[in-house]
C-alpha cells in the first residue's frame, strides 16, 4: 500500500508507575507489553448520515459553550467524538474533548489545546507517561487477531519519533496503552484500511 498523504513524512520524563524495562545507553529505556492504537482526524467529505446540529464554542478559550457550530453528517460527528478532531468541508476543524465539548478551530488539537502533529503527537494516561515524554516504537508486536502488521504501517510507526502531548478520556487509557496520531483520514472506510490498527505486545523505547 502506498504511503498516505498525511501532510507530514515520519521521521525516524519517565513513567510514574513501575514498568518492566531494561536499559540501553544509546536508545533509552526499553519497555515491553504495550497496546498501541492509532487516532486520526476525521474528514467530513468522507462521511454521510443525516445532518446533525452541533453546539459548542467558537474559539479555543472556552468550554461547554452553546454557540451554533453548524450541521454535519451524523457519521462525521460520531467520528469526531471518537477521535477528538475532524476537518470540515469549509476547511476548519471541529474538535471535541470530554471536558470542553465541541469547538471550532483552525487546526486539530489535543484535549489541552496543543496542535496535533502527525507521526509525533501521542496520548497516554498522565500517571503512566506524563506530558513531554518522548518514545519510539521499537517493535510493533501483533494485531488483535494475532497477525503481523502490514510492513508499510509498522515501518512508518517505527520510524516516527513520538511525544506525549495528549491524554485519554478518563477510563479509556491504562497502564500500558498509548494512542498515536497519524493525521487526517485519506478516504472513505478509513477504519478498514491498513492504517487504522491496534498493536498488542508492542515494545517502546522511552527517552
Amino acid at each position: 500500500m502506498d504511503w498516505p498523504d498525511f501532510g507530514l513524512s515520519p521521521t525516524p520524563a519517565a513513567s510514574t508507575r513501575p514498568v518492566p524495562a531494561t536499559s540501553s545507553p544509546s536508545s533509552g529505556r526499553v519497555s515491553d507489553g504495550w497496546e498501541v492504537t492509532v487516532y486520526y482526524t476525521a474528514v467530513e467529505e468522507f462521511h454521510d448520515g443525516e445532518p446533525e446540529q452541533v453546539s459548542g464554542c467558537l474559539q479555543l478559550d472556552c468550554s461547554n459553550g452553546d454557540d451554533d457550530l453548524g450541521r454535519y453528517p451524523a457519521d462525521f460527528v460520531r467520528a469526531v467524538r471518537d477521535e477528538g478532531t475532524g476537518r470540515t468541508a469549509a476547511g476548519r476543524y471541529l474538535n471535541w474533548s470530554y471536558d470542553v465539548g465541541f469547538w471550532i478551530d483552525s487546526q486539530p488539537r489535543s484535549a489541552d489545546g496543543r496542535a496535533l502533529v502527525p507521526f509525533v503527537s501521542a496520548a497516554a494516561d498522565p500517571g503512566v507517561l506524563p506530558h513531554g515524554t518522548r518514545f519510539t516504537i521499537s517493535a510493533c508486536g501483533r494485531q488483535d487477531d494475532g497477525s503481523a502488521l502490514p510492513s508499510a504501517t509498522c515501518g512508518a510507526l517505527r520510524r516516527a519519533s513520538w511525544l506525549i502531548t495528549d491524554e485519554f478520556t478518563p477510563g479509556l487509557g491504562g497502564n500500558r496503552h498509548i494512542d498515536a496520531y497519524i493525521g487526517p483520514e485519506t478516504g472513505p472506510d478509513f477504519t478498514d484500511s491498513d492504517w487504522y490498527v491496534t498493536l498488542q505486545g508492542a515494545r517502546l523505547t522511552i527517552n
